[in-house]
This record gives C-alpha cells, structure tokens and sequence, in this order.
C-alpha cells in the first residue's frame, strides 16, 4: 500500500484507510507512539491501564469480592 503525505494546516500528514487502523487494533482519536530510526516512521498503540471502572466493565460489574479465595495448600512456611 501506498500512501501520500499532503499539507493539513500549518502540518503535514497522511491518510490511513480504516480497514489498516482496524487490523492495527486502532481506534478514531486513539493516541499512537511516534518513533524514527534510520528514517522509518514506525507508529504503534501508546500503553495505557485500564481505569478501574473499565476493568469492571470486563467483568460485567460483578467482582464477588464478598467471599473468600482458595489459595490451595500451604507449600512453605505460612501459617493459617
């Protein structure tokens, strides 16, 4: 695939289709990385944690933190 790099404003920039952002895993708005080496341009998905509502969301806001956890056997020293 080719693209070109066009004037935008007082910048420059190209133009991805949407099935490329799509296999990236990239969304509209998302913030990317932006790193030169040897002159390649290499954009990659910028490391974000997860707020703790969006890891909720994950499990359908249903933790079942009102019980306890088998840890299985003690395998050392603890004391129970």
């Amino acid at each position: 695939m080719q693209t070109q790099v066009k004037e935008w404003g007082n910048s420059q920039g190209i133009r991805l289709p949407k099935e490329v952002l799509k296999s990236a895993g990239i969304t509209l708005n998302e913030f990317l990385d932006v790193k030169v080496s040897d002159g390649v341009i290499t954009l990659a998905k910028t490391f974000r944690h997860k707020t703790l509502e969006e890891r909720a969301a994950e499990f359908e806001g249903k933790l079942m933190l009102d019980g306890e956890y088998d840890w299985g056997e003690p395998v050392g020293r603890e004391v129970w």
